[in-house]
């Protein structure tokens, strides 16, 4: 899987995703984040146009240390040639976050110079 690194210096790598395997998948850019234990964060405008189904909420704490509830919502992604059926956290932000548990047994590599990301 490949992305960019922005003229912001985020990491980005493009996820289809959907509310359901068999559906049409919307393809999203999200942002690397590797202080973020979860998988997936997306923002709830996102969330209403895919009508996503929502199954929980979970505790969470915040980068400042504020503890929140977030909605979790059931979605469809593309993993690496897989359909991968997994939960996602609704927010108020502009950018989708994708987080380490994702990553997991994976390589990421990020050339600032190159301005590339590459997930392996």
């Amino acid at each position: 899987m490949n992305g960019r690194v922005d003229d912001k210096l985020r990491a980005l790598l493009p996820i289809g995703i959907s509310a359901a395997s068999g559906d049409q998948r919307q393809e999203i850019v999200a942002w690397v984040d590797t202080a973020f234990n979860g998988g997936l964060v997306i923002p709830k405008s996102l969330v209403e146009s895919l009508a996503l189904v929502q199954e929980s909420s979970a505790e969470a704490i915040l980068a400042d240390g504020q503890v929140v509830e977030l909605e979790t919502y059931k979605c469809s992604i593309d993993w690496f040639g897989e359909t991968y059926e997994t939960q996602v956290v609704a927010n108020d932000s502009k950018f989708p976050l994708l987080g380490t548990m994702l990553l997991k047994s994976r390589r990421l590599e990020i050339d600032y110079k190159k301005q590339t990301v590459s997930l392996t």
